[in-house]
């Protein structure tokens, strides 16, 4: 059974295929396109016109293309910075690993969840300032990075691909073109 294709002749994978989806899962047998959309709220509300009007949209797939990578950056990476989040990490750490201690040990509960909470913040402290040292200020930025379609195709069974496409030419505020 072959991987759903772009309307090309190169194979279309996701990550969810190779993480113990089954191929019949993900894959159509004979996919033809539908449409493509620049919004995925777009591709969605094709798919529920369709299903609104009694399509087997059991045989479509939303399939994202034109990946592309987003960072945001969020702010200026300091010393300080670096040193609060890894004391910060560490306290927790530490926090977790003496509730642990004091759950099967024997003592004081608050001095060893004392102990060890300064012991994980002075530890994540100092690990922060080696990791950040090593840097050399290559990356004196904080950032969240997110992986992001710039397409959304909508993919059919072969058997369905004419109304389906009939179908939306109907549905109100359509594209002016589908592709096939």
């Amino acid at each position: 059974m072959p991987l759903p294709t772009a309307g090309h002749n190169e194979p279309m994978s996701t990550p969810q295929a190779r993480q113990g989806f089954t191929q019949s899962q993900l894959a159509l047998q004979f996919p033809m396109s539908l449409g493509v959309f620049e919004k995925y709220d777009e591709a969605q509300r094709a798919v529920d016109y369709l299903s609104d009007h009694e399509f087997p949209v059991q045989d479509c797939m939303i399939v994202g293309t034109d990946l592309k990578q987003v960072e945001r950056v969020t702010g200026r990476l300091t010393t300080g910075r670096v040193a609060l989040g890894g004391a910060l990490s560490g306290l927790w750490l530490g926090l977790f690993v003496g509730l642990i201690f004091a759950l099967f040990g024997s003592g004081s509960v608050l001095g060893i969840l004392l102990s060890t909470a300064l012991f994980g913040a002075l530890f994540g402290l100092i690990w922060a300032l080696i990791g950040y040292a090593a840097t050399r200020g290559r990356r004196d930025f904080t950032s969240v990075t997110q992986v992001v379609a710039t397409r959304y195709e909508v993919l059919v069974e072969h058997k369905h691909a004419e109304t389906g496409r009939d179908l939306l030419a109907q549905m109100p505020g359509a594209p002016q073109q589908f592709h096939g």
